[in-house]
């Protein structure tokens, strides 16, 4: 089988980007699968390969014609954006948040033009990109706006449990007010889509509630009786297997127990926090995240997009303590949607 190319952003300079990629280029059966390119700045990840132990070379390419993808090479696009005295490890700069926003800009491009066949973005800081000047909250809103997707959604991905969110990056109070008909209708879509894409036939969709008990019949609430069961009924007469609203406070544990295969969230904590639960775990006698696994993934774009779940760790950046398993689950995923989800650009550009 061919090997997919798999671009990789590096994130914010400051945080741990470079560190988490090096490390997950480590592994080699990451190189048996795929040939992965780095988009970042040499200078950042040649200062990590000082304090995080390999026998990996750094290769640096001018575009991905020149991609190797041998096993302890890092072939890295360098755009040469930021020098090491212009950020500081653990700080917010405008430089930093800027030089993050052309790697991912470069990653949509390259994807766009089918030079690479995925993106997996390292992680950003919200103040960083905001600092230098980006109108927009975070990855999932930069890649809808670049590739021009009508319809996406994030959903997060770890081993037992799938979770795909109605809205995201906005206020709780406008958050409730996002949940309509149409909305969650086109997440339900996206959902059964994304799945039947990774390889499930038959996918069951449970849609939670956004009211405690999911509104009790209205005693709560009536969002779930004006908008969400309009919206699974909508799905169910589609030929989705969808069922709801759920309440909130079962439907992940009814996910992870594999009576549903993915749940659709109505905003964004209400699916982040099950999901960090299952796949952060801290280990108290050693202060350090034991376990940080978990894979974001904007559903609905032209391109294949999937990411780490978790942010740039400022606390401990350019210190080579950062785990790596949501970067290496976040190149998997990728390679996954692709081998499973072959892209016909005519209707990419009809529908964009």
């Amino acid at each position: 089988m061919k090997r997919p190319i798999i671009s990789i952003t590096m994130g914010d300079p400051a945080g741990i980007g470079a560190e988490i990629i090096i490390k997950a280029l480590s592994n080699k059966e990451i190189y048996k699968r795929s040939k992965p390119v780095v988009i970042g700045s040499s200078c950042v990840i040649n200062d990590a390969l000082k304090f995080i132990p390999s026998n990996l070379e750094l290769n640096v390419i001018k575009d991905a014609k020149q991609i190797k993808g041998k096993f302890g090479l890092i072939d890295l696009i360098d755009l040469e954006n930021i020098k090491l005295d212009e950020f500081s490890y653990g700080k917010v700069s405008d430089k930093a948040g800027q030089a993050s926003l052309d790697y991912i800009y470069k990653g949509i491009d390259l994807a766009m033009k089918g030079l690479v066949d995925a993106v997996v973005t390292g992680p950003i800081h919200k103040e960083a990109i905001k600092a230098a000047g980006s109108p927009y909250a975070g990855h999932t809103e930069i890649f809808a706006s670049r590739t021009k997707a009508k319809n996406y959604a994030m959903m997060l991905v770890d081993k037992n449990l799938k979770v795909i969110h109605v809205s995201t990056h906005v206020s709780l109070r406008q958050a409730c007010d996002l949940v309509k008909k149409e909305r969650v209708l086109t997440v339900i879509r996206l959902a059964n889509k994304a799945l039947k894409d990774l390889g499930i036939k038959n996918p069951k969709i449970g849609v939670a509630g956004l009211n405690p008990h999911a509104g009790e019949s209205g005693l709560f609430g009536n969002e779930e009786i004006k908008e969400i069961i309009p919206a699974i009924n909508h799905a169910k007469k589609e030929g989705i297997i969808a069922d709801g609203p759920v309440p909130p406070d079962t439907i992940f544990s009814k996910v992870m127990g594999k009576q549903y295969d993915i749940a659709v969230a109505m905003y964004h904590d209400q699916g982040h926090i099950p999901m960090k639960i299952t796949g952060f775990k801290y280990n108290k006698s050693t202060n350090k995240w034991s376990t940080m696994s978990g894979v974001n993934v904007t559903v609905g774009l032209p391109i294949i997009r999937t990411s780490v779940d978790h942010g740039v760790a400022f606390g401990k950046a350019g210190e080579g303590r950062a785990n790596e398993e949501s970067m290496v689950e976040a190149i998997d995923m990728a390679i996954k949607f692709v081998n499973g989800h072959k892209i016909d650009m005519s209707e990419i550009r009809n529908n964009c």
